[in-house]
């Protein structure tokens, strides 16, 4: 009677866990499934919203969850979504025009070039561009130059004054607290560590400044000029003696066209368009734009395909996520994409300021093994420094955009020290060690001559590697790259003229080269890295929640939790097993 009990018990629990699972899996489904579904609708004579106030990003990023697919996530609203859905509108009968609309734009120089060009080409179809803004910073009119009309409010703002870079110095700010920053850099240019070394800018550092800044301006400067048919010397007086600091001013110097409040704005959209006055102006962001034109633009079913693979972030020792650089989820991607065969070549896009000596060496080492079996290029991003260009180095080909920040090849170490602060506040730290080199580092203690020295043969050591790789990669001397090197910032620009790079151009030109190199015509683009992501151990590491186990065990019971494992293992084994038929539980 009690094993019969038992075995209804035990259906009875199965049942209820399936009821509990299939209403789960409808609210996911309505939850997780109504933004998919949500359709964006584009009506005729509508206008695309290019208001890009949200972070921009290189890749917008793929996230799977192995248990959990319905929280799978694969974003549009990355940078080259974002460039796709401006090319797709070109064409898109529904879209009559762009509105650039008070944007306080979140990207980066090169990034925003990358937007100015699709623009640029947008043009071509004939359709329009309009620009309104309250404030223009200098980035947001650097995009808006490109509109065939530029609006602005009557009490609007504009930053138009060149650039300058500002840096801190703590050196005497580190004497007066006792809490300092040991440092140990190789490269004269090296100056990320610079301020906790002096009060004031070294004669090296402002040279390059002076260089990479004005480089920078000088793009800028003839890009607007074409643009606005303004001549460059006239933008730099403008820029001098800021003339173009409000809308009177602005106009003036023929930086906008017209003067307007934003209602009369979106009347003059309505006229563009062609419908009446009192009928609302059909709007699509380009958020929303960009979500609709993954599912619209003309999909390549070629077999061949070219892999991008992202790396942007900072470049650190680990598997990497979102917003940096590990050397698990780059080698596992550059594998992935050299052992698939309809992967004929791998277009490698960089944004990242470096890091990790290591992890940039073993990221260095795979694209070297995938480079002996498929065409590897380069397209480097809003900046490609350190350890970013010590990936890129290796490439058959690198490509930069003319803004991209790169070179910094230098190596540096900086530890915080607070010997002098704790004597301070009274603390002694004492240590015993059984070896005289036992004690590399500790926090409470000035670094030693002798440990200063291992850690200076160390970073030395690096710097050779890193100018090996190169003169190697580069196909140049190693004095030539010791030359530019001792950690110096160069524009893409300069890059080109002293041989960090091949061409300059952005991603679309990254992929032409690749396409050529691999000998294919047609191609899909299949984009990495995928992050891999473990729901139950994100829980658990916010304590936010019990181990999924836990909870169906405690809902359950051990018993009905365990058959449901027995019928989950039966269900995923596949093909012959070498497994004990029985299930060996003694009570």
């Amino acid at each position: 009677m009690n094993f019969i009990k038992r075995v209804l018990s035990t259906v009875t629990g199965i049942f209820v866990f399936l009821g509990i699972c299939i209403v789960l899996l409808v609210i996911a489904g309505i939850v997780f499934g109504s933004s998919g579904d949500e359709i964006v609708r584009v009506k005729a004579n509508s206008v695309l919203n290019l208001k890009l106030d949200f972070p921009i990003k290189d890749y917008a990023g793929k996230t799977e969850f192995e248990e959990y697919e319905f929280l799978n996530k694969d974003d549009k609203n990355g940078l080259f979504n974002i460039i796709d859905a401006i090319h797709y509108a070109a064409s898109d009968d529904n879209i009559k025009g762009i509105s650039i609309d008070n944007n306080f734009i979140d990207a980066g120089i090169s990034q925003t070039k990358a937007l100015r060009d699709a623009l640029i080409k947008f043009k071509e179809s004939g359709k329009f561009i309009t620009a309104y803004a309250d404030i223009y910073t200098q980035k947001d009119y650097y995009l808006s130059s490109v509109a065939d009309t530029i609006f602005m409010n009557p009490a609007g703002l504009m930053e138009f004054k060149g650039f300058y870079s500002e840096q801190l110095y703590f050196k005497e700010f580190q004497e007066k607290t006792g809490f300092k920053m040991e440092v140990v850099r190789f490269g004269k240019y090296k100056s990320a560590v610079e301020p906790f070394l002096e009060d004031e800018m070294s004669k090296a550092n402002r040279e390059q400044m002076e260089v990479f800044l004005n480089s920078i301006w000088k793009e800028v400067k003839a890009e607007i000029s074409e643009s606005r048919n303004i001549p460059e010397e006239e933008l730099n007086n403008i820029a001098d003696s800021l003339l173009a600091r409000n809308a009177e001013l602005a106009k003036a110097s023929k930086l906008i066209d017209k003067i307007a409040y934003y209602d009369e704005y979106i009347n003059a959209l309505k006229t563009a368009v062609g419908i009446n006055g009192k009928k609302d102006l059909e709007m699509v962001s380009i958020f929303d734009y960009a979500e609709y034109t993954a599912t619209k633009i003309l999909t390549n079913y070629s077999k061949d395909k070219i892999a991008v693979v992202y790396a942007e972030g900072e470049i650190v020792y680990g598997e990497g996520e979102e917003g940096s650089v590990g050397q698990g989820v780059m080698m596992r991607s550059l594998q992935e994409a050299r052992q698939n065969d309809k992967i004929k070549a791998v277009v490698i896009r960089i944004n990242s300021p470096g890091g990790s000596a290591l992890a940039s060496e073993l990221i260095w080492r795979e694209i070297e093994l995938t480079k002996k079996v498929k065409p590897v290029i380069v397209s480097l991003g809003n900046v490609a420094a350190s350890g970013g260009y010590y990936i890129a180095c290796n490439a058959d080909k690198i490509i930069a955009e003319p803004t991209t920040i790169t070179g910094s090849i230098g190596v540096f170490i900086m530890m915080p020290n607070g010997n002098k602060l704790a004597h301070k506040m009274g603390i002694n730290a004492e240590q015993v060690a059984t070896n005289k080199n036992t004690v590399k580092y500790s926090f409470f203690e000035p670094l030693s001559d002798r440990q200063h020295d291992i850690i200076k043969e160390d970073i030395i050591q690096t710097y050779e590697l890193f100018t090996s790789r190169v003169a190697e990669g580069r196909q140049m001397k190693k004095a030539d790259v010791d030359s530019i090197a001792q950690g110096r910032v160069w524009s893409g620009t300069d890059a080109l003229k002293i041989g960090l790079v091949d061409e300059l151009g952005g991603l679309d030109l990254a992929l032409k080269y690749a396409a050529e190199a691999a000998d294919i015509s047609e191609y899909s683009i299949k984009e990495f890295p995928i992050y891999k992501k473990d729901l139950d151990k994100i829980l658990r590491q916010l304590g936010l929640a019990k181990a999924k186990e836990n909870l169906l065990k405690e809902e359950l019971g051990e018993e009905v939790y365990g058959l449901i494992k027995q019928l989950k293992a039966m269900q995923q084994r596949k093909g012959l097993q070498l497994l004990l038929p029985y299930n060996l539980d003694f009570k």
